[in-house]
């Protein structure tokens, strides 16, 4: 089984301090691919040198809705500019999360259209976080789309079913992480078992939300076996076309990693 890791954050505590180790790990596990995903601008460089290093790692530019209040300096131009390097093949993760309102809504939704108008004209895939924040993201992503199309991918998938429609009709990606496998995600798990194959990413978002059977441990790119093995079993399909078809669909849409 071959799989691709489409978000995970590499530099984190509990996985920064023994890379080394996480990284082999998820090589003897089947992972060939992975994107280190950035979510402040003094994590670039860091996200760049892992990519840099490793042949099976890719980075991102971005940051998050919860840190947007202290990014007001990160524009379209400087994104564009850092998304030249040749290791970068996507933006973000960026977007909405009105859950922890970390940012005020109006700097969130500012950051947002900075990274999307990015995503077009770099054409790399935006990295979109969305929290209790549906109606909002719907809406621009609508707007900023009419201006110009740009791929990406709702990471972490945790909305609607209504959402996600909104989200496959604009050609964007889905990405389901390890709360797939969570005993309360029923809702999640309905959705994600109807989702088109051709539109369906998987990720770990590691050191985060660790799926069944390592939930309460420190998630790693290893565990996206894991996911993908019960997204498979939910969606009646075998787990070694399920993993083969959701990593073509990364290197599909991070079409960079290919370059």
């Amino acid at each position: 089984m071959k799989l691709a890791d489409s978000h995970c954050h590499l530099i984190y505590k509990g996985l920064g301090e023994q890379q080394p180790e996480v990284l082999a790990r998820a090589r003897d596990a089947g992972v060939v691919a992975m994107l280190n995903i950035s979510t402040r601008e003094n994590e670039w460089d860091q996200v760049i040198a892992v990519a840099e290093r490793e042949a099976d790692v890719w980075a991102s530019v971005g940051i998050h809705p919860h840190e947007a209040d202290t990014h007001p300096h990160v524009d379209t131009a400087k994104l564009v500019e850092r998304a030249r390097h040749p290791r970068v093949v996507g933006i973000g993760e960026s977007g909405l999360d009105y859950y922890y309102d970390h940012s005020d809504r109006d700097r969130q939704r500012a950051s947002f259209r900075a990274h999307l108008a990015a995503a077009r004209e770099t054409q790399l895939p935006i990295i979109v976080h969305t929290r209790d924040a549906e109606e909002d993201t719907a809406e621009i992503l609508r707007e900023e789309m009419g201006k110009g199309a740009f791929p990406g991918v709702i990471h972490c998938f945790t909305a609607s079913r209504a959402f996600g429609e909104i989200a496959l009709e604009l050609g964007f990606y889905i990405s389901i992480s390890g709360i797939v496998t969570f005993k309360n995600a029923k809702d999640l798990q309905e959705t994600a078992a109807a989702l088109p194959l051709e539109r369906l990413l998987i990720e770990t978002d590691a050191p985060f939300l660790a799926p069944v059977p390592h939930r309460g441990k420190t998630g790693e790119p290893a565990f996206v076996v894991d996911t993908c093995t019960f997204l498979a079993q939910l969606r009646g399909e075998d787990p070694e076309m399920l993993a083969e078809a959701t990593r073509a669909n990364f290197h599909t849409l991070f079409a960079k990693t290919l370059a």
